[in-house]
C-alpha cells in the first residue's frame, strides 16, 4: 500500500493518511481529488478503474482503494 499512500500524498499533502479513519466523511478527498486519484493509480498500476466503482465507499480508506486496485486486476 506504499504507492498508494505515496499517490494521495502527492494530491494532498497535509493529510495523515496513513492515520485517517475516513477519506470522504473526513474531507480529505473529494470528488475531483478521486478523478484524479483514479489517473494515478491506473498509471501506477496495471488497472483500468470502471466508472462504475467510482464510489466513495471504494476511496474510504487505505484499505478499500487497496481492495479497488485488486479488484481491478492489479497487485497492490
Amino acid at each position: 500500500m506504499g504507492k498508494i499512500v505515496e499517490i494521495l500524498k502527492d494530491i494532498r499533502p497535509e493529510c495523515d493518511w496513513e492515520h485517517a479513519r475516513d477519506f470522504i466523511a473526513s474531507g480529505m478527498l473529494d470528488s475531483f481529488d478521486i478523478i484524479v486519484l483514479v489517473s494515478e493509480l491506473e498509471s501506477a498500476y496495471p488497472v483500468s478503474v470502471d466508472g462504475s466503482d467510482i464510489l466513495a465507499e471504494n476511496f474510504s480508506s487505505l484499505e478499500s482503494i487497496a481492495d479497488l486496485v485488486r479488484k481491478s486486476g492489479g497487485i497492490v
